[in-house]
């Protein structure tokens, strides 16, 4: 059984689901944010990046979820569409894993509420009627989904998958995008680097390039080489503004957790990953909600661009990681 492990979360109360699930998100980030144990802090931090990296597209909320009922999980889907879309069911006695799914429902152009809680409001908008409003997010709910480990029948269907871990591949794919994500790259050879025993950089604009650049030191280690890139281009779309040396400290631990969760996604060995959680160290929860939530889409976007442009996939990509 998928969520047999005893240290795992449930949340099989249905009358306080919505509380627990709230609450337990908030109890994780004050553990991180207060853990003096800079050892167990960074295996925590590292677990929900593992999951991040299975679900890139899901919400950190969501991943975070996941990550404390069910950590092992790969591949995720509700009741339904393990049964209609893939001929697999649910086990007899699997326990569901809980994530907030979005309302999508009429709202009003107004106040923006359903109908029912437009009608129980105090908002007077009577222009068009409702079954004229357009459809909108108007909030989530807990929704039921299962881990492949948890269900029986049919085999997957085997994917089509190019360079899987193949970071010959990967490094071209990334130079592809950049692009795409307004940042120059060169690659220098080691003999002309200047830049002492740092990887890459990400430089200034200049007159000439409006884009962020960013310069990568060559070597033969091409999934290193890969890694460097995503860090770098994490730096790019995430810090190039920032001046403050404390802040930018802060931030070199979100640029390396973004490398991690991309390289992991294409089955990079991205194990030797350092995460410095002590500069997180006595920040509000807030704070690091925040951060959690700048990690996860900027690595949603990277891996998204290098998908759309490119053949390089990773194992395990499918309608279930959506």
């Amino acid at each position: 059984m998928a969520t047999s492990d005893s240290s795992a979360v449930s949340f099989d109360d249905s009358d306080t689901r919505r509380d627990q699930m709230h609450s337990t998100i908030e109890t994780w980030i004050d553990d991180l944010v207060t853990l003096t144990d800079e050892a167990r802090a960074s295996q925590q931090f590292q677990a929900w990046l593992d999951v991040q990296s299975q679900f890139h597209n899901y919400s950190h909320r969501n991943t975070l979820l996941i990550n404390l009922q069910c950590p092992e999980a790969t591949k995720v889907a509700g009741y339904n569409t393990w049964q209609s879309e893939f001929g697999r069911h649910v086990q007899e006695g699997e326990q569901a894993i809980w994530i907030w799914a979005p309302v999508i429902t009429k709202q009003c152009p107004e106040c923006e509420n359903s109908p029912s809680y437009h009608e129980s409001s105090e908002c007077v908008y009577d222009g068009t009627p409702p079954d004229e409003w357009s459809k909108g997010l108007v909030g989530f709910k807990p929704a039921a989904i299962f881990d492949i480990s948890q269900t029986e029948g049919k085999p997957l269907p085997e994917l089509e998958t190019e360079a899987i871990g193949n970071a010959d591949s990967l490094v071209p794919a990334l130079l592809d995008v950049a692009d795409d994500l307004n940042v120059t790259v060169n690659i220098v050879d080691s003999e002309d680097w200047e830049h002492g025993d740092a990887k890459g950089v990400c430089k200034q604009r200049s007159f000439h390039d409006l884009n962020p650049v960013i310069e990568v030191k060559a070597r033969t280690n091409q999934a290193d080489l890969a890694v460097t890139l995503v860090h770098e281009y994490a730096h790019a779309l995430l810090h190039f503004d920032v001046k403050d040396v404390d802040e930018r400290s802060k931030r070199e631990v979100e640029a390396e957790a973004v490398a991690y969760v991309v390289g992991r996604y294409f089955e990079l060995d991205t194990n030797g990953s350092a995460f410095y959680l002590a500069a997180w160290q006595g920040e509000q929860p807030e704070t690091v909600t925040n951060r959690l939530g700048r990690i996860r889409h900027t690595a949603n976007e990277i891996i998204t661009n290098v998908r759309e442009q490119s053949a390089v996939k990773a194992p395990g990509d499918s309608s279930l990681s959506t």
